[in-house]
C-alpha cells in the first residue's frame, strides 16, 4: 500500500539545500519515517541522485546499537562521503543518540552534506526544536493522514471511508487492519502503551490516573471552550477530585507538546485582539479522540468541526476560533451585549476566511442561526458554511457560501472556490 503525502514531500522539496537541518515532526506513527525513507528516497532517486549518495540509518534498529554513540554515528556517516556530490543524511529517531545537535552541527559544516532527522514526540518535541538547534532546524509537522490520502488507499465507498474516517482515524496503519475490533484494539492499545508512556516518561507524570480522566473530559469536549480553572472546578464537582488549575495547565501544555491535542485560540474579531480566559482543543488524530474514549461518545457534528480543523491546519493555514459582539435585546426589550462564535477564523498571509461547522441545515431556521454570526462579521472577507449533506456549493446573495463537507476535503483549493 503505497500513500503519496505530496504536501509533506514539496516541503522537502523546497527545502533540499537551505544549510538547515530538516526536522520532521508530529504524532507517533503519523508516517514520519514512511515519508522521508520512502517518498522522499524515491523522489531522491527519479531525481537523478545516486543510491550511494542517500545514507539512512534507523537508530531504532538493533543493528544500529553502536551508531548510538555520536562520535561513531558521526564517523560512519563521513566514511560514506567519497566525492564532492551532494549527500543525503536521513536519521530515524534521533533522540537515541546522546548529544545528537552536536552530530548535526557537525555534519553541517560539510557543505555536499544534506541533513533529515526524525525524532521520538517523547523527547524530541516541539518546544524543544527552537531550543535544541537555535535557528539551524527546519521544521516540517506531519500530520495522520487526510481524508483526501485516505480515501486513495482505502477499499470501499466513499461514504464507508467517512464512517471508517471519523470513527477510527488517519494513522496509516489502521488502513491496513482489518474489521471494527481489531481497528479499535489497535488504537486503545497505541494511546495507551506509546501515547501515554511517552508523555509520562518525558514528564515524571506520577498520578497517571489524574492526567487520563482530564484527557478524557477533553476528549469529551471538542469543539466547546475550556480553560485550566473551567477544568478544575469540572473536576471537583463531577469528579470529587481537586486538581489544581495550576497542574491542569501543565497537562495541557504535555499533550500539545506532543501533538496529542492542538489548542486554538479565541480571537475578537470586532475588537482583532486575542480573547484569553478561554480555548479549544481539537486532537491531531479522531481514532485516538474515540479510543481514550472507548469508543462510545462518538457525535458526528463534534468530530466533523475537529475534521475541519485538522483539514486547515494541515493545508498549512493560522487558525483560530472566533468571537462576534454584537448589541441586541432580551425579551423584555432591554439591551443586552450578546457574544456569537465563528468556528474558525483562517489566516494566510494577508487573506482570511471565516468558517462554520454545521453538520446538517434542515430547515430555515438552522440556516438562519449559522448564518447569522458571519453577516455579524464587519469586514469583507470570505465566509463559508461546510454542511455534510451531498450539495452543490452555492453562494448566496451576502456572498456566504455553502459547500458539501467532502467538497471541501477533496478540492485542496475549495475555501477559494
Amino acid at each position: 500500500m503505497r500513500i503519496e503525502r505530496d504536501r509533506y514531500l514539496n516541503q522537502l522539496k523546497s527545502a533540499r539545500h537551505n544549510g538547515l537541518v530538516k526536522v520532521v515532526t508530529g504524532l507517533r506513527r503519523c508516517g514520519k519515517s514512511y515519508l522521508l525513507f520512502t517518498l522522499f528516497h524515491d523522489f531522491l532517486l527519479g531525481d537523478g541522485v545516486e543510491e550511494d549518495h542517500i545514507i539512512e540509518i534507523a537508530l531504532d534498529d538493533l543493528d544500529n546499537v553502536a551508531l548510538r554513540k555520536p562520535e561513531t554515528l558521526l564517523s560512519h556517516i563521513r566514511t560514506y562521503l567519497k566525492d564532492n556530490k551532494m549527500y543525503y543524511v536521513i536519521l530515524d529517531e534521533i533522540q537515541l543518540v546522546p548529544g545528537f545537535v552536536e552530530v548535526l552541527n557537525s555534519l553541517l559544516h560539510n557543505r555536499n552534506v544534506d541533513v533529515y532527522v526524525t525524532g521520538s514526540n517523547s523527547h524530541l518535541l516541539s518546544s524543544d526544536i527552537a531550543t535544541e538547534f537555535r535557528g539551524r532546524g527546519f521544521v516540517i509537522q506531519l500530520y495522520p493522514l487526510t481524508f483526501a490520502e485516505f480515501l486513495t488507499a482505502y477499499e470501499g465507498s466513499q461514504d464507508d471511508a467517512w464512517e471508517d474516517y471519523y470513527t477510527y482515524g488517519g494513522l496509516p496503519l489502521v488502513l491496513n487492519i482489518d474489521g471494527d475490533k481489531g481497528k479499535s484494539d489497535y488504537l486503545s492499545n497505541l494511546y495507551e502503551t506509546v501515547y501515554l508512556l511517552d508523555v509520562k516518561e518525558r514528564h515524571g507524570i506520577r498520578n497517571l490516573s489524574e492526567f487520563k480522566e482530564l484527557i478524557q473530559v477533553l476528549a469529551s469536549s471538542i469543539g466547546s471552550p475550556v480553560n485550566p480553572l473551567k477544568l478544575s472546578n469540572t473536576f471537583k464537582s463531577e469528579k470529587h477530585s481537586k486538581i489544581a488549575s495550576a497542574t491542569i495547565s501543565r497537562y495541557l501544555d504535555y499533550l500539545t507538546d506532543a501533538f496529542i491535542a492542538e489548542k486554538v485560540l479565541r480571537y475578537d474579531i470586532k475588537g482583532k485582539k486575542y480573547i484569553g480566559t478561554l480555548s479549544k482543543y481539537y486532537f491531531s488524530d479522531l481514532g485516538i479522540r474515540n479510543a481514550i474514549l472507548g469508543f462510545r461518545q462518538q457525535e458526528e457534528n463534534h468530530i466533523m468541526e475537529n475534521i475541519i480543523y485538522n483539514e486547515l491546519v494541515s493545508r498549512g493555514y493560522r487558525v483560530d476560533v472566533g468571537n462576534v459582539l454584537i448589541r441586541t435585546t432580551d425579551k423584555n426589550g432591554q439591551p443586552i451585549r450578546k457574544s456569537l462564535e465563528v468556528d474558525f477564523v483562517v489566516n494566510e498571509g494577508s487573506q482570511r476566511y471565516y468558517i462554520q461547522s454545521a453538520l446538517d441545515m434542515p430547515n430555515q431556521e438552522k440556516v438562519d442561526q449559522e448564518k447569522k454570526v458571519l453577516t455579524e462579521i464587519p469586514d469583507s472577507f470570505k465566509k463559508i458554511i461546510v454542511v455534510k449533506d451531498r450539495i452543490k456549493l452555492k453562494r448566496d446573495e451576502k456572498g456566504i457560501v455553502t459547500m458539501s463537507i467532502f467538497d471541501f476535503l477533496l478540492n485542496p483549493d475549495a475555501i477559494n472556490l
